[in-house]
């Protein structure tokens, strides 16, 4: 059911995507093709439809807000391009193929996730499947979790904290920011924009941040574990970033530990949803057998 639910999203989101960013006539074209390379490098999409599956889970249709949920990726792929950078991470792979600016050069990439990021706005924003008073809320809560408060305050963290040692509490803030809030944003803009009750709106916000927690904590048992042909870039960046962890705050085992346990809180805040949110459950189970 999972793997159906999710080919058939992503085939839609891409489609959406695709046709944002096609044309001939989209000039300079260079700006265009560095934006296609990352946004179509081999992403699970997993944002946007997780989007989708938090208006399906309230009774609405998910696929009814595509332009919301494609803006989502676009500000996901632009993170992602700018978190490579030499000035950031300085990883040469991403999703097992050259990063943006080691194909484009670092100005070029830094302008195509300038792009991407003040274009996914603009899209959003065309979505025509709602009220434009949800609409306007949707896309402001989108760029709370994007901005200086959310995406941008952790990366910061991230930054400040390399080759330092750092407390548990520092870690959860900059994971909860950094990764956390465009899952939160996620799941709290798809039961919105579908006209989910508050209680509907408050469990799946809950669920959310389990979520991201669930997800970063296997993040990093990947780092030490995975392999470089399955997560698509080099392992051991964290350490040799010096990097702080859940693994090397703790141990593998604890790792494990907590993000099954995060795991269990994520399914327990969806218990008051029937199976209109089995999508939800299957994919925070997933999080304890992913392999990238």
């Amino acid at each position: 059911m999972l793997k159906k639910y999710c080919q058939e999203k992503m085939q839609k989101i891409d489609q959406t995507l695709d046709g944002l960013l096609a044309g001939t006539n989209l000039y300079p074209p260079e700006i265009f093709e560095a934006m296609r390379y990352s946004l179509f490098a081999g992403g699970k999409r997993l944002r946007p439809i997780l989007l989708m599956a938090a208006a399906d889970a309230v009774g609405g249709n998910g696929e009814d807000y595509i332009k919301v949920a494609a803006g989502l990726e676009m500000i996901h792929t632009y993170s992602l391009i700018h978190d490579d950078l030499p000035g950031m991470d300085n990883d040469d792979y991403r999703r097992g193929k050259l990063t943006n600016h080691k194909v484009y050069g670092e100005g070029m990439a830094i302008l195509a996730g300038d792009g991407l990021l003040t274009s996914a706005f603009e899209v959003m924003l065309s979505e025509e499947n709602v009220s434009p008073k949800v609409l306007v809320q949707v896309v402001r809560d989108i760029a709370r979790a994007a901005g200086a408060l959310g995406m941008i305050a952790g990366q910061t963290v991230d930054l400040a904290s390399e080759g330092k040692v750092i407390d548990i509490n520092t870690l959860k803030f900059m994971h909860q920011t950094k990764t956390g809030a465009l899952f939160r944003a996620a799941l709290e803009s798809g039961a919105r924009l579908a006209g989910g009750g508050p209680e509907k709106v408050e469990a799946l916000i809950t669920y959310a941040e389990e979520f991201g927690l669930a997800f970063q904590i296997t993040d990093d048992i990947l780092d030490v574990t995975g392999t470089q042909e399955k997560i698509g870039k080099p392992i051991g960046s964290d350490e040799r970033n010096h990097k702080a962890t859940y693994v090397s705050l703790y141990s593998l085992g604890e790792a494990r530990s907590m993000a099954q346990t995060a795991v269990d809180n994520a399914l327990a805040a969806l218990d008051g949803f029937g199976r209109e949110a089995e999508v939800l459950r299957e994919m925070v189970k997933q999080l304890m057998t992913r392999e990238k």
